[in-house]
């Protein structure tokens, strides 16, 4: 049994449940009125399945948007595939949740960030940390390469109430 509770973790696992779950919404009815969402992936994550063509041109993170077209969503419980047009060029990708950076739906304001933060060998305190994004964020906000390491940070969810 661990001598603490892992809450980045469980926190990280929960807003991954909520995206399979509006993503399984989506699969199964479509996009409701002007909701559309811009997802950010870490390219790098050896089970991300995208073309080469694509990986070399996005070699470290990319953000694909799925609203206009896409075709064949399918939410799993490591990930979800889409095939998305790129050039008039359909392009299947393979995304696991654990790649996962950012999921906006900027129709509503609405957003969730996933920082990772590299794991000392020895040292398993550095678990990822999540985080609500404002409300006022339209677009993914890049994510550092080598976020800093400390003490967790709280998020007061007060300072995005309207």
């Amino acid at each position: 049994m661990a001598d603490r509770i892992d809450y980045g973790r469980m926190m990280h696992d929960a807003m991954r449940q909520l995206i399979a779950r509006v993503l399984r919404g989506v699969a199964q009815d479509g996009l409701p009125g002007d909701h559309h969402f811009f997802v950010t992936f870490d390219t790098t994550h050896p089970d991300v399945g995208i073309a080469d063509w694509l990986r070399e041109r996005y070699p470290e993170e990319m953000t694909v948007v799925l609203q206009h077209w896409f075709d064949a969503l399918e939410v799993r419980d490591d990930g979800f595939s889409v095939t998305l047009n790129f050039g008039d060029t359909p392009e299947p990708l393979s995304i696991p949740w654990d790649s996962l950076r950012t999921f906006v739906d900027p129709s509503v304001e609405f957003g969730l960030r996933f920082e990772a933060q590299e794991e000392d060998a020895a040292d398993d305190d550095h678990d990822p940390e999540a985080e609500v994004l404002p409300a006022s964020v339209p677009a993914p906000a890049p994510v550092a390469k080598d976020p800093p390491k400390g003490d967790a940070e709280v998020v007061q969810l007060d300072k995005f109430r309207k």
